[in-house]
């Protein structure tokens, strides 16, 4: 899988862009604030239709104008044009100039792995941000799963007001709230096998990433739901066990809403035991397993783009992963200093100079 060409229109700091990538690796290069990571940044759009820096999409319009466009040509095989257009009513996507009219059957079609240094916070932070990064990147390769997602999300917010609605109204049939019950279960567990298996196949991958690139360490992630090793009626019988406790906080207390992932290296929690830079290790290692996990379920590999990556890594690490990386692998890796990059790196790149919202060719090698 690889974006052959972008066209930018309003968004952020580009007025109106057209740009050509190579299709290996592409190095972008420039100062803080040029406008290197909207660039990325745009590409993650086209392909997730939404932001990894902002959830105000609106932040996406440059200022004065009324809407963004985002146009890629993208080849799976053959050659297909996505678009998204954003304004302040909204966004709408497109696959050919054909308007798709649900999100979930766009999401799953351009597969995006990503590191920026903010990934740091997905082990250092809440579950929250746990589980938004298992529910992005499953949903990249099951355009099902934001479709359970959406509905379980249905189910709980419906089923948390009626347990609101029975604690004031002691009278009410709690038989209702058995059929909401019912259904959040079933939702539930959907998605937990969709999450535990896609744990697995990152189980298979990252520890030998890890040694490979950092040269130590077994590296593990587990799962942690209280739906896992157990079966649809014990679930329901621990719903009903709780029935009056979730009455008197007004909300569902136990579901996949609540799971949880812990990355174990050498047996212990990185969240708790491990350095800043192990947890941007053990996160590295994460999106790099991806890569074979697209490779295995859609027969390509996806576009990966390694956000100042640089400034996160040595020379040696660096260069470990650049190595590890198939050569049909669409790389984009953005900097600030290109003078203390590799001769050899840079000899295999294609370079692009960002400045002031504007990108050109840089021939450094002549």
């Amino acid at each position: 899988m690889k974006i052959e060409n972008l066209k930018l229109i309003n968004y952020r700091n580009y007025n109106n862009l057209d740009i050509t990538f190579s299709n290996t690796l592409n190095l972008i290069y420039g100062n803080n604030g040029s406008g290197k990571s909207n660039l990325i940044e745009a590409i993650y759009m086209l392909a997730l239709t939404k932001s990894f820096r902002t959830s105000n999409d609106a932040n996406l319009i440059k200022k004065g104008a009324q809407e963004t466009i985002i146009k890629g040509t993208v080849i799976t095989g053959e050659k297909t044009r996505y678009q998204l257009d954003l304004n302040q009513n909204g966004k709408k996507v497109y696959i050919d100039s054909d308007k798709i009219n649900k999100i979930s059957d766009y999401v799953s079609r351009i597969n995006i792995i990503l590191f920026n240094p903010l990934d740091t916070k997905i082990i250092s932070d809440s579950p929250a941000f746990r589980r938004k990064l298992l529910d992005i990147e499953i949903s990249q390769v099951n355009k099902e799963y934001l479709v359970l997602l959406s509905s379980y999300n249905k189910i709980l917010k419906h089923r948390n007001a009626y347990l609101k609605q029975l604690y004031l109204n002691g009278n009410a049939s709690s038989d209702y709230l058995d059929i909401l019950t019912r259904k959040l279960v079933d939702f539930g567990f959907k998605i937990h096998n969709l999450r535990s298996n896609y744990i697995e196949m990152i189980n298979e991958h990252i520890s030998k990433i890890y040694k490979n690139i950092f040269e130590y360490g077994d590296l593990q992630i587990k799962y942690k739901s209280s739906f896992s090793k157990k079966d649809v009626d014990k679930v329901l019988e621990m719903y009903q066990k709780n029935y009056r406790k979730e009455m008197a906080f007004g909300k569902t207390l136990m579901g996949i809403h609540h799971d949880d992932i812990d990355f174990i290296l050498d047996g212990n929690s990185i969240k708790e035991y491990g350095s800043v830079g192990q947890q941007k290790n053990a996160i590295i290692s994460f999106k790099l397993s991806e890569l074979l996990i697209v490779k295995k379920i859609k027969n390509q590999y996806p576009i990966l783009i390694l956000d100042d990556l640089f400034s996160e890594l040595d020379d040696k690490k660096i260069n470990n992963i650049i190595n590890m990386l198939n050569k049909e692998v669409q790389t984009f890796i953005t900097t600030t200093n290109i003078d203390k990059i590799d001769k050899n790196l840079l000899k295999d790149s294609t370079i692009f100079k960002v400045e002031d919202g504007n990108i050109e060719r840089d021939e450094i090698n002549g």
